[in-house]
């Protein structure tokens, strides 16, 4: 991680595809440290854009860039995001590929599969495991991440369904209420 940035300092979180290719860009606030790693905020109004898209949330919400494992040489495998509600897409995990710090911004590889659980009838899913399919073939994902990625999507949908941190309320809202406190 980053050493230099400090709590309040706004920033940007990038994500691209496999071969390179420029994907979401999120403007959010540093928020901190414990012990699951560096959190993030987004206010209601701020831009998150990707080529054809660009949108201003309407709600807030944080993100948990994790510590990667011990020894790893990729980074960490996903970014949790907790929305505020009325949203009903309260949790949604991108399953990444090399989740690290750039410089002095956080950056990651889209890898497709995401782990949502929503307050509606739809409760906890794996989502879009149909471009997970086409991209590990469109760009040649290598096997050990196909399976090293699959094993850790189903780990994180288990981890969501039985609310174990930090998947949970009481380890994010302190994070909400360090967001709701700076003064930006």
């Amino acid at each position: 991680m980053s050493t230099s940035i400090r709590p309040g300092t706004r920033t940007h979180i990038h994500w691209r595809k496999w071969d390179g290719a420029p994907h979401w860009v999120h403007e959010v606030v540093y928020l901190g440290r414990d012990e699951w790693g560096a959190w993030f905020g987004q206010r209601p109004g701020w831009r998150s854009h990707r080529p054809g898209r660009d949108t201003l949330l309407k709600t807030s919400c944080v993100m948990l860039l994790p510590d990667p494992e011990p020894g790893s040489d990729h980074g960490a495998e996903w970014l949790l995001t907790v929305n505020a509600p009325p949203q009903r897409t309260r949790i949604y995990i991108d399953v990444a590929w090399d989740v690290r710090w750039d410089d002095e911004f956080p950056t990651a590889i889209d890898m497709d599969l995401d782990v949502v659980r929503r307050t509606d009838q739809r409760g906890i899913y794996i989502d879009d495991e149909d471009e997970w399919q086409e991209h590990r073939v469109e760009y040649g994902y290598p096997l050990h991440v196909v399976n090293r990625l699959e094993a850790v999507t189903q780990e994180l949908k288990k981890k969501v369904t039985d609310r174990v941190a930090p998947f949970n309320e009481a380890t994010t809202r302190p994070w909400f209420d360090v967001l709701a406190a700076l003064d930006l």
